[in-house]
């Protein structure tokens, strides 16, 4: 019953916000509001619910340490993102023909931060912690990454390429993020910084959400192996390449701070104990 309380308690926020956000569509600075305190109160709904029902401290999203843990997820997702339009650009499969929507950055910077908020609170916060519980660190980061995947394939303009890569590149990475921090602002902080440099600053197509424009004018043309094509460059072989190799970083990091939790019985509860200390 704690997962499914849980559970409920986030897709509910989650829902609320997205209707809300929703009906103020056209107008940025009332979505930048709105999606703010969806996102803020989603946290504090996750942290009263996992309190009450664990009857424990919600550790990971516990407030010391908080802002620069977030802010070094969102210097992380942005430089990353950054990094696959840097090579899209020297190729000239992005150009920029001047600002657009400055106002529209501002209201996709309240939208990408509830959006990134409610994901992680479902996807790493719910579902990661208990299928890691039963079954180990290595699977659950498996099983989840394809379960966030899958999910993508609701998308208007979504395909099968852009679901495998977003597995491996965003439902990986943020469970390694979520596993090497045990905490979840750096996932959070990963997920906008990635999201919002899309969508709110170099008005890139996000996971095939036919996404309104931002900050820049700009056109992304070329391969879709290299562009993502109506998918966006989270379709892109850049974006699956810079998410494995930060992957491959979160891991070893929780590796050398024991944060790996193994499969056999007997050994992942001796891990689960340690890591609750």
């Amino acid at each position: 019953m704690r997962f499914i309380w849980q559970l409920l308690a986030v897709v509910v926020i989650s829902m609320i916000g997205g209707q809300a956000t929703a009906a103020v569509d056209g107008n940025p600075w009332l979505q930048l509001v709105i999606g703010g305190l969806s996102a803020v109160l989603a946290v504090l709904l996750y942290g009263w619910v996992v309190r009450r029902t664990e009857h424990r401290p919600s550790t990971e999203v516990g407030r010391e340490g908080a802002p620069a843990a977030l802010g070094r997820g969102v210097l992380i997702g942005a430089a990353m993102f950054s990094a696959v339009i840097a090579n899209l650009f020297v190729a000239d499969y992005y150009e920029v023909d001047g600002l657009a929507s400055p106002s529209g950055a501002a209201g996709l910077l309240g939208f990408m931060a509830a959006a990134a908020v409610t994901e992680e609170l479902l996807y790493r916060g719910v579902l990661f912690r208990y299928v890691e519980k039963l079954t180990g660190t290595w699977i659950a980061l498996l099983l989840t990454a394809l379960v966030f995947g899958g999910m993508h394939l609701l998308n208007p303009d979504a395909s099968l390429w852009g679901a495998v890569a977003i597995a491996v590149e965003a439902g990986g990475m943020l469970g390694a993020a979520y596993v090497a921090t045990r905490r979840l602002w750096v996932p959070i902080g990963v997920h906008f910084g990635w999201n919002f440099a899309a969508s709110g600053l170099f008005s890139t197509e996000v996971s095939g959400n036919d996404t309104q424009q931002g900050l820049l004018d700009s056109t992304t043309h070329g391969p879709v192996a290299l562009t993502g094509g109506d998918f966006g460059p989270e379709g892109s072989v850049y974006s699956v390449l810079f998410g494995v190799i930060v992957t491959i970083v979160f891991l070893s990091l929780a590796r050398n701070r024991g944060h790996l939790v193994p499969r056999r019985h007997a050994d992942r509860q001796a891990a689960l104990a340690k890591l609750a200390r």
